[in-house]
């Protein structure tokens, strides 16, 4: 067997080409052309349908629908579910196809040699409610916000036209008024629940096909739940008003109802809605992490009870986002459940602590990825996102991550690898297994974006620069081997609070990477130390020779590769048979229970329905799982964790104590300012009049403020109106729970 090693790049699994479309064969070129534009015309037809579905011509064009496929097996639910939750469930199966045929880590740099400005990258608002948002995001919001308000007008205009024909009294007209805007309030709550859905899924084949990551997808998912829950919080206080002004608010919302929709389960989910809600606001959430956290598990009584409320029919409004979450959930439960071995641990100085974790060489994964960590000890429920500081190339066998310690669950886990660390000769195997780890991902983009510009700013905050650790070792590797798809000239700018903060420059040891680094790419490294206004003894390079040596054991508990986006081939196979099994579920219970015994509760028909979902991922996608699983560990038996002696030196060699000045590390290339902040306006003008007109990767990892600042410095920028001054792309890399 080949000797492995923790810095053997792996070029020869994760082959970064960029892609050139003349040398691609006119058939693929073609293929993939007609799947990307069949996604496409799909998702247009189903949003122009929502749209448009409060206008009398789509509601006609509906009843005609459900009048034609009623008669199939699948009744009037299945009319439903195949117009509005079918679409996305087609465009779910095609981008499977799509991801496993044509996406791969061949990515086109031609998009980003010519200056241009992009949807994507260009900051519009960069303060705000939103916080930092770009001109795509921001088509997004007005699109969202303009579909709301068009349906609510329509639907009152229809209201007030069709009350004023009847002859009844004013308060009849009101109650009339209150219930059925209600009741269309449900309605646009329904579909704003599926879209709700539809980022929250972590490794969902949509936002692998997108390229959206998940930590970017959650601002999606936070922006979509207040809207959800405010107009479903107006539904249910429409109803209540009405009923409170009939004088039977109590009967109407005690009231469980067989045909029809009923109220209790209503006020079961809505309640729920609302607790989860409330704990997810900033201040919030900020102050009583731990509350938002469990409280959000109460999306399973919303979601059940929901069901119960309206019905099988209704609920097919929604189910087909629904439905892609449990296939996401179901899958990192299975992930979940596997243990992983800490391979290495230490405690820094500067409140850090480092792990590295083993994982299978076939699970992959690109710089700037990140990982949902749980230390049994500490919490059988918290799950903790932290980015994964190591580059894939660093070594397939291992990623590491750093940890801020801020919080209660980050003291405790100081404290138990410090509580190993004082034992570190003593029984080490049995101390080590103190730290029970499970792990969920690693989730991120699909390519490695950061490679498409050849000049890079990178702005960190604090514990902000772990992620580009990560990227500057990719790019170290890549420069090491010739490789012309690396970024020539990156810029780093760093601001942290003390100068002990500084010692985690010696996570990359770029020498050992790339020796004379500096004469393949051009690196600067901007440090500036808030509050100290003098350096300390040595600029504080000192300190890190303070720190706890790393643990080091054999590792026979690897990551599972069980992750959606892991395999492309397997991940699609689980959400195609899943699909077809939900399908064909549904089927069998209508043709064999449902119509024989005569089932017209609509509560009842909702758990159904419900229970269908969940059984055909629970049991089909559980064997495809199983097989997958199998193969997995079949395909990686011939590679074994610390396969040799060299495999240990390399991590035990992990240069996290000493720095050589000698050395060209990164240190090098550092320069450090005391007592400011970085002043964006002059280092971005002088960075524009140096380098011309150029596209310029901007990524930014910090606190609010910090993307703020240099969202405002790229609009600015951009803006100016001088043709040879640099575009500047915004990139955002922060998790913000």
């Amino acid at each position: 067997m080949a000797e492995l090693s923790a810095l053997v790049p792996l070029l020869a699994e994760r082959k970064l080409e960029f892609d050139n479309s003349k040398n691609r064969p006119i058939l693929q070129t073609l293929a993939k052309l007609v799947f990307k534009s069949l996604i496409w015309v799909v998702f247009t037809v189903w949003v122009a349908t929502i749209f448009f579905l409060p206008t009398e011509f789509m509601q006609k064009l509906l009843s005609k629908w459900i009048k034609t496929t009623e008669g199939s097996i699948f009744g009037v639910t299945g009319s439903i579910f195949l117009g509005f939750s079918a679409p996305i469930l087609v465009i779910a199966i095609l981008a499977c196809i799509y991801v496993a045929a044509f996406s791969g880590e061949n990515f086109e740099r031609n998009n980003y040699k010519f200056p241009r400005y992009r949807l994507w990258t260009f900051p519009v608002l960069v303060s705000g409610p939103f916080g930092v948002v770009s001109a795509a995001e921001l088509i997004g919001i007005v699109m969202f916000s303009a579909y709301v308000l068009w349906s609510l007008a329509v639907y009152v205009v229809q209201i007030h036209s069709r009350i004023e024909r009847d002859s009844v009294t004013l308060k009849e007209k009101s109650l009339l008024m209150l219930e059925i805007i209600g009741l269309r309030l449900g309605l646009i709550g329904l579909f704003c629940l599926a879209f709700l859905f539809l980022p929250i899924a972590r490794g969902s084949i949509l936002l692998r096909m997108t390229d959206i990551p998940f930590e970017q997808a959650t601002r999606y998912h936070v922006w979509l739940g207040h809207l959800t829950m405010a107009i479903f919080t107006l539904h249910g206080l429409f109803y209540v008003i009405a009923w409170a002004m009939q004088g039977r608010l109590l009967q109407q919302i005690l009231e469980w109802r067989d045909i029809g929709v009923a109220n209790l389960p209503g006020v079961i989910s809505l309640s729920a809605g609302l607790l989860m809600w409330v704990t997810s606001l900033r201040p919030v959430r900020r102050a009583y992490f731990e509350v938002f956290f469990y409280t959000h598990q109460l999306y399973v009584i919303f979601v059940v009870f929901l069901a119960l409320h309206v019905g099988d029919f209704i609920f097919s409004f929604a189910a087909g986002a629904i439905f892609l979450f449990i296939l996401d959930r179901f899958l990192r439960f299975c992930q979940s459940r596997t243990t992983v071995d800490v391979v290495s641990a230490a405690c820094r100085p500067c409140g850090t602590v480092e792990l590295i974790l083993s994982k299978p060489p076939r699970l992959h994964y690109n710089a700037l990825s990140f990982i949902f960590l749980q230390v049994r000890e500490l919490s059988w429920l918290q799950w903790h996102p932290f980015s994964v500081s190591s580059s894939p190339l660093d070594g397939k066998h291992h990623l590491s991550i750093l940890i801020k310690v801020l919080g209660k669950w980050t003291e405790k886990l100081r404290d138990i690898i410090n509580s190993v660390s004082d034992n570190h000769q003593n029984d080490l195997r049995s101390k080590l297994k103190l730290i029970t780890v499970s792990v969920e991902g690693p989730y991120g983009h699909e390519v490695p974006y950061h490679l498409m510009y050849e000049n890079l700013i990178l702005v960190a905050g604090g514990i902000g620069i772990s992620p580009f650790f990560a990227i500057l070792s990719d790019i170290l590797h890549l420069s090491s081997e010739g490789k012309s798809c690396s970024p020539k000239n990156i810029l780093v700018i760093w601001a942290v609070k003390k100068s002990m903060e500084l010692s985690l420059l010696s996570t990359v040891d770029a020498q050992s990477i790339c020796p004379s680094f500096s004469d393949k790419l051009h690196l600067e490294i901007q440090t500036y130390v808030t509050q100290e206004s003098e350096p300390p003894l040595e600029d504080g390079r000192f300190n890190e020779k303070m720190g706890y040596p790393p643990l080091l054991i054999t590792s026979s508990n690897l990551m599972s590769c069980l992750v959606g986006t892991g395999h492309k081939v397997w991940a699609g196979i689980y959400v195609i048979v899943s699909t077809i099994g939900f399908i064909v579920f549904y089927g069998l219970l209508e043709l064999y229970y449902i119509k024989p015994f005569q089932v017209v509760a609509w509560w009842y028909l909702g758990l159904l329905f419900t229970l269908c979902m969940v059984a055909s991922v629970v049991l089909l996608g559980a064997i495809v799982i199983f097989f997958w699983n199998k193969w997995e560990k079949e395909s990686s038996s011939n590679d074994s964790w610390m396969a040799n002696d060299n495999e240990k030196k390399s991590l035990l060699n992990h240069d996290i104590f000493v720095t050589d000045d000698k050395k060209e590390n990164l240190t090098s290339v550092q320069t450090i300012q005391y007592g400011t902040r970085p002043d964006f306006r002059a280092i971005f003008s002088s960075y524009a009049e140096q380098m011309g007109h150029i596209n310029v990767g901007v990524i930014v990892c910090g606190p609010p403020g910090l993307q703020s600042s240099v969202a405002r410095e790229c609009r600015y920028q951009n803006t100016k109106g001088k043709w040879n001054h640099p575009i500047f792309h915004f990139n955002s890399h922060s998790f913000d729970l």
